[in-house]
């Protein structure tokens, strides 16, 4: 209790304003426009709408525009704070997992404020957000309460002192921010992922994910992982499944230079494990 208590505090003075040009990089790195931006033609971003298909059901990305109504306009700072760290609603009940909190947990004060402050930056959208379409049991949202207790705990991102700088920026790009486990680790029945299969690769409606440990990378140059990451293409000349394409666009290719290059150290330095039996 006392560390959820610490993860919402309230941030130094040094934080009192956000800055909502430095969010929007934020919000580029974390993929905030894909699961919250439907897929339908001229869509509005961050409106909400996107289906997110899952073995529990469907899942859709609610409004997160300043509508005073459909979007999170009567939100305060520290309603978003306590979503973002704690996967709570301003009402206090919980937030199904397909939102990534148990990786957005890790987030900075910094980046969290500046976060919401280009979110309240944006034109607000009057569409309403969608009810999800779940399966039994899982429609009973409070049994996301015994989830948390099996799977989540609030914790801020603790750097490695023994590992060099780029590396710990990498791995807070990868695993809090980009919340690239969310699809590259495998899961248990419950939806719990496997932790000793850390990007190991996992399963998505369109297939397997890709192995990201070295295992997986190990026939890959540097310039090769990073022109991947910036356009798709691969050395085969093959090009990467849907969703993929969609972190390429919305995400890694917005990085800087040196965050991707940051993000590769990262991914270099895993320890590597086997791929899993198909």
């Amino acid at each position: 209790m006392a560390l959820a208590c610490a993860l919402c505090a309230g941030f130094t003075a040094a934080y009192a304003q956000g800055d909502a040009k430095k969010g929007e990089y934020v919000a580029k790195a974390a993929g905030c426009v894909g699961c919250h931006t439907d897929t339908v033609p001229a869509a509005v971003s961050y409106a909400g709408g996107r289906v997110i298909d899952t073995p529990f059901g469907k899942f859709y990305g609610p409004n997160i525009t300043p509508h005073p109504v459909s979007g999170l306009g009567k939100w305060s700072e520290a309603d978003f704070r306590r979503a973002m760290r704690l996967g709570e609603r301003p009402d206090g009940a919980h937030y199904y997992p397909a939102f990534p909190y148990p990786s957005f947990t890790g987030m900075t004060d910094r980046d969290i404020r500046d976060l919401w402050a280009y979110l309240r930056s944006l034109p607000p959208a009057s569409r309403s957000s969608q009810a999800h379409d779940l399966r039994f049991p899982f429609s009973w949202r409070f049994t996301v309460t015994f989830w948390k207790w099996m799977f989540f705990t609030p914790r801020p991102f603790m750097t490695n002192p023994q590992t060099p700088a780029a590396v710990n920026r990498g791995a807070y790009l990868v695993g809090v921010l980009g919340h690239c486990g969310e699809c590259h680790t495998p899961r248990n029945f419950l939806g719990g992922p496997k932790t000793s299969r850390l990007l190991a690769g996992g399963k998505i409606p369109e297939g397997r994910t890709a192995n990201l440990t070295p295992t997986g990378l190990k026939k890959w140059h540097d310039r090769d992982l990073r022109e991947f990451f910036r356009s798709g293409a691969t050395p085969e000349g093959d090009v990467p499944s849907d969703a993929m394409y969609e972190v390429i666009r919305d995400t890694t290719s917005q990085l800087t230079a040196e965050d991707l290059a940051a993000l590769m150290a990262y991914l270099r330095a895993l320890a590597p494990i086997a791929d899993e039996p198909r």
